[in-house]
C-alpha cells in the first residue's frame, strides 16, 4: 500500500491514509450520513481534520449515531452535559449548531425535501471532477452555504461546505496522480 500514489494530505499517518483510502470522496447519497458528515466539517473549523477523526466515534455517542430525530430533541441539560464531555469537542457554538441543525434537517423532511436528493440536484446528479488547484471555497459551496443558512442551518460557511462537498464525492479533488481519482470518478 506504501508504493500508491495518494494525495499529499493523506500519505503519512495511518489514520488519515486509512481514511483518504476508504472514505474521503467517496460519492455518499445517504441523507443521514450526508447531515453526519456535513456536521463533522462544522466541528473541524479552527481544528484539523485528524482531530475529528479520533473523537468521531465519541461525537457519534454523544449525538445519537447523528440521527436527527434524535438530537433535534436535545434540550439545554443535553447541551451542558456535552459541553463537560471531555471525549468530544467540547465547543458550544458548534454543539448548538448540530441541534439548530437537526432541527433545519427535519423541516427540510416535513417540507418533502430529501437532504440527500437536494444536494445531489445542486450539482446536477453527478459528481464534479474538479482540475486544478484546489480552492478553499468556490462559487457552488457560497451558493449551497446560502441556501443552507436561508434553511436555518448554521456552521455552514462556504469553507466547511466545500470540505463537505469533497468529503462525500460530490466534488472529486483527489490529486490527478492519486490512485483514489479514477477510482471515485466511477
Amino acid at each position: 500500500m506504501t508504493d500508491l500514489i495518494r494525495c499529499p494530505w493523506g500519505t503519512n499517518d495511518p489514520m488519515m491514509i486509512d481514511y483518504h483510502d476508504h472514505e474521503w470522496g467517496k460519492p455518499v447519497r445517504d441523507s443521514r450520513a450526508l447531515w453526519e458528515k456535513l456536521m463533522l466539517d462544522g466541528f473541524q473549523a479552527g481544528l484539523s481534520w485528524r482531530i475529528v477523526l479520533k473523537k468521531r466515534d465519541a461525537l457519534r455517542l454523544a449525538f445519537c449515531q447523528f440521527e436527527p430525530e434524535k438530537v433535534a430533541r436535545f434540550t439545554e441539560d443535553d447541551i451542558e452535559r456535552l459541553v463537560n464531555n471531555a471525549e468530544i469537542i467540547r465547543s458550544r457554538i458548534k454543539i448548538t449548531a448540530v441541534i439548530n441543525n437537526a432541527r433545519a434537517y427535519l423541516a427540510m423532511q416535513q417540507a418533502g425535501e430529501d437532504f440527500g436528493e437536494w444536494i445531489w440536484a445542486q450539482i446536477g446528479g453527478k459528481a464534479i471532477q474538479h482540475v486544478g488547484p484546489v480552492p478553499s471555497k468556490d462559487a457552488l459551496s457560497e451558493r449551497i452555504s446560502k441556501d443552507l443558512k436561508k434553511r436555518g442551518f448554521k456552521f455552514v460557511g462556504p469553507t466547511i461546505v466545500y470540505a463537505w462537498l469533497e468529503a462525500t464525492g460530490l466534488i472529486n479533488t483527489h490529486h490527478p496522480e492519486c490512485f483514489r481519482r479514477a477510482q471515485v470518478a466511477k
